[in-house]
């Protein structure tokens, strides 16, 4: 008799798009990497799959041939907090505020790098998959709630960027380590990013003004001079 070990099911992602030419892509960089990938090239098929089936993440196009994509956000957001990123051509500032108002957890735009979208991809999936009992972490300053992708200080909600955010998360997440430079980069930004160090110097300089009591003097983002970062409660 032979013993079977019992393995987690594959990630499953949804791509809405109707460019087939950009579905063949992503379908193949994905499956490759051990994604279950689904396709609608309609907001009316992707809100049918997504209500059908366990969907992990979603990688959604803003223009539709039957509804905005916005219209497909409100949709899932109506029942659903899984992770979206919003992969479109739109470069405006209104259209990215938009998306990311109306639930979007990233925003990528067109032309990109498939390594880029892959990380923003894992990101998304591990901040989904937080479970509650560790997803709020509270310090003396400010508290991050890891699930509800939501960071407060003094009772009022702190505003991030897509990408500070997923700078804190990953730190918060691996709280009282040292988290290297090419890892957060890679993690971030993506592989073809991991040289760009002052990405890391720039990012982090903002979120020790927005949550540090005196970001000349952190308390809880740490730099590790030469070597990375580390996040302490």
């Amino acid at each position: 008799m032979t013993n079977k070990t019992s393995e987690a099911p594959p990630t499953k992602v949804l791509v809405v798009d109707d460019e087939p030419q950009l579905v063949r892509a992503l379908r193949i960089n994905l499956t490759v990497r051990g994604y279950h990938v689904l396709t609608a090239a309609t907001g009316a098929e992707a809100l049918r799959i997504a209500t059908d089936k366990k969907i992990n993440a979603v990688i959604l196009d803003l223009g539709l041939p039957d509804m905005s994509g916005i219209d497909v956000l409100a949709g899932l957001r109506g029942w659903t907090s899984v992770p979206v990123i919003v992969l479109s051509a739109r470069t405006d500032s209104a259209d990215k505020v938009a998306a990311l108002d109306a639930g979007a957890d990233d925003y990528v735009t067109k032309p990109f790098v498939m390594d880029e979208l892959l990380a923003r991809l894992r990101a998304a999936v591990r901040r989904g998959s937080v479970g509650a009992g560790d997803a709020v972490v509270v310090t003396a300053t400010f508290t991050v709630d890891l699930a509800a992708k939501q960071v407060t200080k003094s009772g009022a909600a702190v505003r991030l960027t897509p990408t500070e955010w997923s700078m804190l998360e990953m730190l918060v997440r691996n709280r009282g380590k040292l988290v290297g430079r090419q890892d957060l980069l890679r993690e971030v930004w993506g592989p073809s990013h991991e040289s760009e160090t002052h990405y890391l110097r720039i990012y982090l300089a903002q979120l020790r003004r927005k949550l540090e009591d005196d970001p000349s003097r952190p308390k809880h983002l740490l730099t590790e001079p030469g070597m990375g970062y580390r996040f302490l409660e």
